[in-house]
């Protein structure tokens, strides 16, 4: 393939997609088996906080953590409303 040919590089969108549809996937497939969706959820979470400190460290993770009860609270986190329950 001649440079001019390569395919555009992903965005850092094109690349949270991605990783949240493969995510998904697995997290389909482990409820295929029996894990119950509370400890999948808590487990994710586990893996992500211990990633982000081994990556920006334990203040930088805290200060991250801090703003998640007003981010819930805002519904950035809510799928479907509780007008389409």
């Amino acid at each position: 393939m001649e440079p001019e040919d390569k395919p555009p590089k992903p965005t850092t969108d094109d690349k949270r997609h991605q990783a949240l549809e493969m995510f998904l996937d697995a997290w389909e497939e482990a409820l295929g088996q029996g894990i119950d969706a509370d400890l999948l959820a808590s487990t994710a979470i586990f893996a992500a906080l211990t990633d982000m400190v081994e990556n920006h460290g334990e203040e930088a993770t805290a200060q991250s953590a801090e703003a998640l009860p007003a981010r819930i609270r805002s519904g950035e986190f809510t799928l479907v409303s509780e007008e389409d329950e």
